[in-house]
């Protein structure tokens, strides 16, 4: 036993020192499947899906407008905001017009009030009369005041309620928008979940699509691995596409976990003996080869 133990000893810390990222006798330093960004286009209005023109499998770029919801009950809301405003802006009372007569009585009654005063002035004519003259001016004055604080007062609600009406407006050109279904990103259609003539309700998923020309690969690293990697460090990438067929990428590390995590069973790392591993990705230009799912290996420059 003794024997076997020592004999076992230099070939275990050999073992050892080979680990990580540095090993130039190993194939590849860590292994995992590739990834792409995914998202799920989902509904953000009510009503019949009178368009959706794609399917599996297509290309979309980032923009394209692939779908469209009934608009009918948005338009028609459209037109009446645009027929209340048009009310209000009726209903806005002229001023100056409405406030004329006011005004030019009131004028006439100053004259009227300069003439007594030169005439009492003068003792050619009682203090009574150019008292009630005085009386005359302060009456239509203080009516010239109230007209024109109740036409500022109508006009300032008229106003607000047209601001309110565009605000309306604006919402309703809003969800005409939503109504309108754009591809948010340039990618792959991976799923597609609804149909044309189908009732779309906010929420609902339409489709998915993923970036597969910038994908990445997840792959788990022990400790040791993890001191010889950084982010931005380039990396060799090789796609397994089975039967010994692999094909090499330029990758670039992008992301490394800043937590541990229990080696999971579907994944292989350099180090099988490890509990705990670090996950990392790697971005990966794709050349229309690498497919979402599949296995790769990793090997540092």
């Amino acid at each position: 036993m003794r024997r076997t133990t020592f004999s076992l000893l230099p070939v275990l810390l050999l073992s050892y020192f080979l680990v990580g990222c540095g090993s130039n006798d190993k194939e590849f330093d860590a292994t995992g499947t590739f990834e792409a960004t995914e998202v799920t286009i989902s509904a953000e209005q009510s009503g019949t899906l009178l368009q959706l023109n794609l399917e599996e499998g297509d290309q979309i770029e980032a923009g394209r407008e692939v779908g469209l919801i009934d608009t009918t009950q948005i338009w028609l809301k459209l037109q009446q905001a645009d027929a209340t405003k048009a009310v209000y802006q009726s209903q806005k009372p002229e001023m100056e017009k409405q406030i004329a007569a006011t005004r030019q009585q009131l004028e006439k009654a100053k004259t009227e009030q300069r003439r007594y005063q030169e005439l009492v002035n003068d003792g050619a004519a009682p203090s009574k009369m150019l008292d009630d003259a005085t009386n005359q001016v302060k009456v239509l004055q203080r009516q010239l005041d109230a007209q024109i604080s109740a036409l500022t007062t109508s006009t300032n609600v008229l106003n607000k309620q047209m601001a309110a009406t565009d605000v309306q407006k604006s919402q309703l050109l809003d969800q005409l928008q939503k109504c309108h279904i754009v591809a948010p990103l340039s990618g792959t259609v991976l799923e597609k979940f609804a149909e044309q003539g189908e009732f779309a309700t906010p929420g609902k998923p339409l489709f998915k699509m993923g970036d597969t020309q910038n994908m990445y690969m997840r792959a788990y690293v022990t400790s040791a691995q993890l001191q010889q990697l950084k982010i931005g460090q380039q990396v060799k990438v090789f796609a397994d596409f089975g039967n010994g067929q692999r094909k090499e990428y330029s990758g670039t590390v992008r992301w490394i976990s800043s937590r541990s995590e229990f080696t999971p069973k579907t994944i292989l790392t350099d180090d099988e003996r490890a509990d705990l591993v670090y996950a990392v990705k790697i971005a990966v230009k794709n050349d229309g080869d690498i497919k979402i799912g599949m296995y790769g290996e990793c090997r540092c420059k």
